[in-house]
């Protein structure tokens, strides 16, 4: 059996260096096949990765995002593929405990080959739970984290295991005959925010169950990738590099769901956003009305 961790990079060779120590510490390390997807780095990434014996390097030019990434390591994982291997995906601002593979292998199995994602926790919070999975609702265009329907009591003790409606990239396990039986990545709609989960809910309407486990928590820092605040209009509406860009959103909506969700998905996201537009003005007025 071989793991093959699917790491996307992009620079930041001072996480690369710390997601790689935490596998090499893991408990299933032996059954590891690191592959760092190295898209187009300037600084020092290039060269750290040449060094690491136990490291494969993939090499992209920049233009290759999250979903472009992933998908260049699947192919180098599906060619090498043997029954019951597995691939994990993984960003490199993580690390994790020991058992953290461990774990996934664990919850998989005993789901029947679920998928098995991972709580996000956060360094020096108490509780440190910051995320478990998305619920999405494709009627309403609306997506918030489970984590926001727990209480109090619930978030220190939670359950070992979540259902939830989509997986992120942050660190989740797949059989990989899940991307023979079903598809790969599609980076041409969507080459970055978002591919984590159309995946993911595209296995799901295959019947392969979505868990998420709250014993494999990857840890990171407490501003990531999908932060928006310093972005102009423009950017946020329009990058790439934005979970906000409304064309990719669309490229989402359109993609999963029923037929009839994925036909009106346009319309709804108009009618949604202009709703939600309308609530947030009204609270804006109010909040800054005389009192």
């Amino acid at each position: 059996m071989t793991i093959y961790v699917l790491i996307p990079v992009f620079n930041r060779v001072q996480h690369t260096r710390r997601v790689i120590d935490a596998l090499r510490q893991q408990s299933l390390a032996p059954e590891l096949n690191i592959v760092v997807i190295n898209d187009g780095s300037t600084d020092d990434t290039a060269t750290y990765l040449s060094q690491q014996k136990d490291v494969v390097e993939l090499r992209g030019n920049g233009s290759l995002w999250w979903g472009g990434a992933i998908q260049k390591g699947l192919a180098y994982a599906l060619a090498r593929q043997r029954p019951n291997d597995y691939v994990l995906f993984l960003n490199n601002d993580t690390w994790f405990e020991p058992d953290y593979v461990e774990t996934l292998m664990r919850v998989s199995k005993e789901g029947g080959g679920a998928a098995v994602g991972s709580v996000i926790h956060e360094d020096d919070k108490d509780p440190p739970i910051v995320s478990i999975g998305p619920r999405i609702n494709l009627n309403r265009i609306a997506v918030w984290d489970l984590f926001n329907e727990l209480s109090p009591d619930q978030i220190r003790s939670p359950a070992p295991t979540y259902k939830v409606d989509a997986l992120s990239g942050r660190g989740t396990l797949y059989p990989i005959e899940l991307f023979e039986l079903y598809g790969q990545m599609r980076p041409f709609w969507l080459p970055h925010y978002l591919a984590d989960y159309e995946i993911a809910m595209r296995f799901g309407r295959a019947g392969v169950p979505l868990l998420v486990s709250s014993h494999a928590a990857v840890y990171s820092p407490p501003v990531y990738g999908n932060d928006v605040s310093s972005m102009n209009w423009w950017d946020r509406l329009f990058s790439p590099r934005s979970s906000s860009n409304i064309i990719r959103r669309l490229a989402f909506y359109m993609l999963v769901g029923s037929p009839l969700q994925r036909l009106t998905a346009p319309l709804r996201m108009t009618c949604f956003a202009a709703l939600r537009a309308l609530q947030q003005f009204k609270i804006n007025q109010k909040e800054s009305s005389p009192k």
